[in-house]
């Protein structure tokens, strides 16, 4: 069972939790004309990064607050969480 401590709740276990993607993947700018190929890159065109980054978790069974997880996807290991506004 994986344990991730909320910045706002503490030490839960993972079934209150839902995985929210890579954190380094910007969304394209709003209002902004892009190609189908852009679109296509940012929906659909993701690494499978297997080590140490930043993931987005929400908090859905709890305080229902987004917040980032440093995580290495390999070993399952979380080294750190932070608030949305917060470096990691």
């Amino acid at each position: 069972m994986l344990y991730i401590k909320c910045p706002f709740c503490g030490m839960r276990s993972q079934n209150e939790f839902a995985y929210g993607g890579d954190a380094s993947v910007k969304r394209p700018e709003l209002n902004k004309e892009i190609s189908n190929n852009e679109w296509d890159d940012f929906v659909y065109n993701r690494k499978s990064l297997r080590g140490k980054h930043i993931e987005l978790w929400h908090h859905v069974s709890g305080c229902r607050q987004w917040f980032k997880v440093q995580r290495d996807t390999a070993t399952h290991e979380i080294f750190k969480t932070a608030k949305m506004d917060e470096q990691i």
